[in-house]
């Protein structure tokens, strides 16, 4: 199976050597319980049968929080793996828009099938694939470009088959299998579906609704949260696929006001990565800043001297984390608006 882009591992170039303040921030696993909820994900194994909009509602229940949001919508009668974020971290669920899918699927063919003609057929609808959403979807029908990374017959019992596909996000299973049985010319239709894997979270590592509630009583009873620690993982793990820059302290709060990330402010970043690239901003101590889009690619940051590497696009740490430096270069004061459209987070 490919395994999603950057979840095999990406080099680390160090532009520079430079230390963090223990004074500003703090490491995700040394955030108290209620900051740790605030800046939370969940790899939830979603049952069938409630959608995915109530189980989210059912996660913010839960934990008392204001808000969730959940990634990659699964179908009521589906279940499997679903990214909750919750609260702080929902701003960060632009990382897993796009992620790739790996579904488990029992499709039933409407006729006799032949195991090795089955085979074949599977082979053709692997790589780029034509698509119409089926007429019971959310979006506009209208025909489009998905591609199919691996499709892998597990079992094939009469009429019955069990088929694993890895997907481009937005490829509809139900259609997919649709599709196969139309090309038999037996006819086919869907069964049973489970998500197993959204980018990198699989459901080895994903958890149930009760053990969220059992690790949020735990912790409210008896004051120990090291179960809710082990339920709940830091807003950090979201971006476990996207490239990664590291910032030194001084620009931090610059890119927390939404300046966008100058050349100076790096010290370190995962390569390679391409212009346009959705890239995700570090402090020194392991703190997720910001999602932001590479204005220029890897190999380019690496030489650059000065110059914008990254435009910010969604800010997740709070202002005042860290001191704002880049104010004292304010030449229109230092908590004005202009000052801060026109501050670049170069560090200091």
């Amino acid at each position: 199976m490919r395994a999603p882009p950057g979840c095999g591992g990406r080099e680390v170039f160090v532009r520079a050597q430079e230390l963090t303040n223990p004074e500003w921030g703090k490491p995700p696993h040394k955030r108290g319980t209620e900051e740790y909820i605030t800046y939370s994900m969940v790899v939830l194994d979603k049952p069938r049968g409630p959608s995915s909009h109530e189980v989210a509602a059912w996660v913010k229940k839960i934990l008392g929080v204001n808000r969730a949001g959940h990634a990659g919508t699964l179908d009521p009668k589906v279940s499997g793996v679903l990214p909750v974020a919750i609260a702080e971290s929902t701003k960060a669920l632009i990382a897993l828009s796009r992620a790739d899918k790996v579904y488990v699927a029992v499709a039933k063919f409407h006729g006799d099938i032949d195991g090795e003609r089955l085979r074949a057929v599977i082979r053709e609808f692997q790589g780029a694939i034509y698509q119409k959403p089926p007429l019971r979807s959310s979006v506009r029908r209208k025909l489009r470009v998905r591609r199919v990374y691996s499709l892998e017959l597990l079992e094939l019992d009469g009429r019955y088959a069990v088929l694993r596909m890895h997907v481009e996000s937005g490829t509809y299973a139900r259609k997919l299998i649709h599709d196969i049985g139309e090309v038999l010319g037996v006819g086919a239709n869907m069964r049973e579906l489970r998500r197993v894997a959204v980018s990198c979270f699989s459901e080895n590592e994903a958890v149930t609704l009760q053990d969220i509630a059992d690790a949020y009583t735990t912790w409210r009873k008896y004051g120990d949260d090291s179960y809710l620690r082990r339920v709940l993982l830091p807003v950090e793990e979201i971006t476990r696929h996207l490239p990664k820059i590291w910032v030194r302290d001084g620009a931090v709060d610059a890119v927390c006001n939404g300046a966008p990330l100058a050349a100076p402010g790096i010290v370190r970043l995962e390569h390679p990565f391409s212009a346009g690239d959705l890239v995700a901003l570090f402090t020194l101590k392991g703190e997720l800043i910001a999602l932001g889009r590479a204005a220029v690619d890897s190999e380019e940051a690496k030489k650059m001297e000065r110059g914008i590497v990254v435009r910010t696009d969604r800010v997740i740490m709070r202002r005042g984390t860290y001191p704002p430096f880049w104010k004292k270069r304010g030449e229109r004061g230092a908590g004005s608006a202009e000052g801060q459209q026109a501050a670049t987070a170069g560090g200091s």
